[in-house]
């Protein structure tokens, strides 16, 4: 497979404190590839370095062979590379259409839109029955799968989804993990960053478990399940 995404070496730095601490990974097209760990294990950090929100301090990330990594933020999703952030971060005084309009402003092609919001409600039917009403009046679940219609506005070739089934009641978390997998089924290639390691490792292709700002440890799906490090981790969570 084709490789998309590859970070070397990347360091992320917070004043002092080192987050993230000199990591290797890679993407390859038509993945579902999942960070997991605990809370303050790095994910967040990694995920908004890659999306240019937070400065990488040292190392590069490459995406399709670009180096990405002094990219401005908004520059990011031009490329083709876009986030759905943690705690979904709707505009919640702007309609549903509004919002999703708002993913798109890198798109100048009014037909490209079109197609874009269109495949959007046809993935979540409930925002096209919605879609005049504010976003901060949706149910939770609403507002993450606005959050991911946003993100899919700009028909990014790699998707990031940080922290997709936090706060969601778990028959929503299931729909949500069938939607990703509906995607990347229709082609989409995601990283997906995740507390919840039983559900990540049932749609992932691969996985990366990291620990103090480190890859502890790397496989396949079914190779996580089964390691000494994942295994140690579910009994805990």
């Amino acid at each position: 497979m084709t490789s998309l995404l590859k970070l070397e070496n990347c360091k992320v730095r917070y004043g002092a404190v080192e987050a993230v601490r000199g990591i290797n990974l890679e993407i390859r097209k038509g993945e579902i590839v999942a960070l997991l760990g605990a809370n303050g294990a790095g994910k967040s950090s990694t995920m908004n370095a890659i999306a240019g929100l937070t400065p990488v301090a040292e190392g590069k990330v490459w995406f399709e062979g670009r180096d990405i990594t002094d990219l401005d933020p908004e520059e990011i999703p031009i490329s083709g590379l876009t986030l759905s952030p943690e705690g979904r971060r709707v505009f919640g005084t702007l309609s549903v259409d509004d919002n999703l309009r708002m993913g798109a402003y890198a798109i100048r092609d009014k037909a490209s839109i079109q197609t874009a919001r269109e495949r959007v409600f046809d993935l979540f039917p409930i925002l096209a029955e919605r879609r005049n009403q504010y976003a901060g009046t949706l149910s939770g679940g609403q507002q993450q799968m606005l959050a991911i219609g946003r993100a899919l506005m700009c028909n990014p070739r790699l998707l990031l989804l940080d922290e997709p089934s936090l706060g969601l009641a778990p028959l929503i978390v299931e729909q949500v993990f069938v939607l990703i997998e509906k995607l990347r089924d229709e082609g989409s290639t995601i990283f997906l960053v995740e507390q919840n390691v039983t559900g990540a490792l049932q749609i992932a292709d691969r996985a990366y478990m990291m620990a103090s700002g480190l890859i502890r440890s790397e496989g396949t799906a079914e190779e996580m399940r089964t390691g000494d490090m994942a295994a140690s981790y579910l009994v805990g969570h």
